[in-house]
């Protein structure tokens, strides 16, 4: 009952009850006997403990052979695992030359054994600590491992959150889709957890992307803070809430992309017509191709042996000088650095693209430098020579699993048409941000593109059943939908 309580108070901070309150209020109620047990219960064990604190994330920022850290301010950092004690320097610079590990500690040198280097740095100013040119808060573990220095960030999923929304998604954008991106971020990272690695996740598109304070903003943190311990479960587990930029129109099931199947990673229409990567053109001249694919000594024929349901290419043979060469979608994307696998191929002449008219509209929902998404748009806008018009079109046009397409290159260039970016798989971030301008709620945003799974406050045994929660209603194409609006969480009980 007492750690239920105490977990309880950490995610409904505003309750107004204290554990001390509680304690005293049993003490009191309690014969003496009765209260000498309560004295070996009333004292949580530290993994008790921890059950009732907020989650805590390992987060890899970096592997290097060179670290520089400096406190941001008058405020030192408390460094522990030197020669010598604690020590509480303004900067400090870790170096590691093959076996050859020194520490540079406010301007002195030391020669340190790489075998035994595990420093934790951390101060108490709430602007983070340096660590090259980006800040982060938390504690952060400094080690020596393969010939390589790596640097864990350790700090409550929170707070990791909300650099993570503003490192994902532009900051000023609605905040259901903030809210969507944070309870989507909240699910991925806490599944992660505790698998047996010296971290949980990393700091970069491997997982999702983390960029310090400088990516916290007060609507991120709004985002995040509204929908505190908030989760994706199904079937009373957390699901996988795989996410990217922009599906070109459909999203791709799980099963297409990745060996496993989820029911609720399916395909559905998108609301990402907006979206600057919705169709895009990308072409390749034959010494690239060349680069590209040495086996087959360059590119004469695409063929695309078959498509997922969506559209995408899920395997195609490509034909060269040399020989030819089966791959999957995946790694023809990868080969060719496409945005997507949701392409058709042609080929052209000496560079001459053919006329494309298309109804366009500018953009209204400009993305500024800063979170990923952002950086996505201004590549794009550098392929266009400025800002690109939003490309109105039509849902992608399906082709048929078993289609087969050939086009002869005889010296020609290949003209890649594509549409979306990412693997397609979950939560298009540009639908999601589509659906928030029509005025749809996180909850439904969720639901729409993880079908069947609830959205609950987290539980150690990620049990929906035992969760409080508002009717959620699916979303559909042609349906008006009743937004429910900021959810509040005093109320709820959310751990035990």
């Amino acid at each position: 009952m007492l750690l239920r309580a105490h977990a309880a108070i950490w995610l409904n901070p505003g309750s107004g009850v204290t554990l001390g309150r509680l304690l005293i209020s049993s003490v009191r109620r309690a014969s003496v006997a009765v209260g000498l047990v309560l004295v070996a219960v009333i004292v949580p064990s530290p993994a008790g403990m921890a059950r009732g604190r907020e989650p805590q994330m390992r987060v890899l920022l970096l592997e290097n052979n060179q670290v520089s850290l400096r406190s941001d301010g008058a405020q030192p950092l408390r460094v522990q695992g030197l020669p010598g004690g604690e020590r509480r320097p303004q900067r400090l610079q870790l170096s590691l030359r093959g076996t050859r590990l020194s520490a540079t500690v406010d301007g002195r040198s030391m020669r340190l054994a790489s075998s035994t280097l595990l420093t934790t740095v951390q101060n108490d100013d709430p602007r983070g600590i340096w660590l090259g040119s980006r800040r982060y808060r938390g504690v952060l573990h400094i080690s020596g491992q393969g010939g390589r220095l790596r640097v864990i960030n350790s700090l409550g999923v929170e707070t990791y959150l909300a650099s993570v929304v503003g490192s994902e998604m532009p900051h000023h954008w609605p905040l259901a889709a903030l809210q969507a991106q944070a309870v989507a971020a909240r699910t991925y990272a806490l599944k992660q957890r505790s698998r047996g690695s010296a971290w949980d996740v990393k700091a970069t598109v491997a997982s999702q992307v983390y960029r310090g304070v400088e990516s916290e903003t007060p609507s991120t943190r709004q985002a995040v803070g509204s929908t505190r311990s908030l989760v994706l479960v199904h079937g009373g587990r957390l699901i996988d809430a795989v996410f990217h930029s922009s599906s070109g129109g459909v999203t791709e099931a799980s099963g297409m992309v990745w060996r496993r199947q989820h029911p609720y990673l399916v395909s559905v229409p998108d609301h990402d017509q907006h979206s600057p990567v919705h169709r895009w053109e990308q072409w390749f001249d034959l010494a690239g191709l060349r680069q590209r694919l040495p086996e087959t000594g360059g590119l004469q024929v695409v063929e695309v042996l078959s498509r997922s349901g969506s559209g995408r290419v899920r395997q195609a043979r490509v034909r060269g000088p040399r020989g030819s060469l089966v791959l999957s979608g995946s790694e023809l994307r990868k080969r060719l650095g496409l945005k997507s696998t949701l392409v058709n191929f042609e080929m052209v002449i000496g560079g001459q693209l053919p006329s494309v008219e298309l109804p366009v509209r500018r953009v209204t929902a400009t993305a500024r430098r800063g979170s990923r998404i952002d950086r996505i748009t201004a590549s794009v806008g550098r392929q266009w020579g400025g800002w690109p018009p939003l490309l109105v079109a039509p849902p992608p046009v399906l082709v048929s699993k078993t289609s087969v397409r050939r086009w002869s290159a005889g010296g020609l260039q290949l003209l890649v048409k594509g549409q979306g970016y990412g693997h397609g798989v979950g939560m298009s971030q540009w639908g999601a941000h589509g659906l928030a301008e029509q005025g749809t709620d996180f909850r439904s945003i969720l639901q729409h593109y993880y079908r069947g799974a609830e959205v609950v406050p987290y539980r150690p045994h990620h049990d929906p059943l035992l969760a409080l929660q508002p009717p959620i209603k699916p979303l559909w194409r042609d349906v008006p939908l009743s937004p429910f609006g900021t959810v509040s969480l005093s109320s709820v009980t959310p751990f035990q």
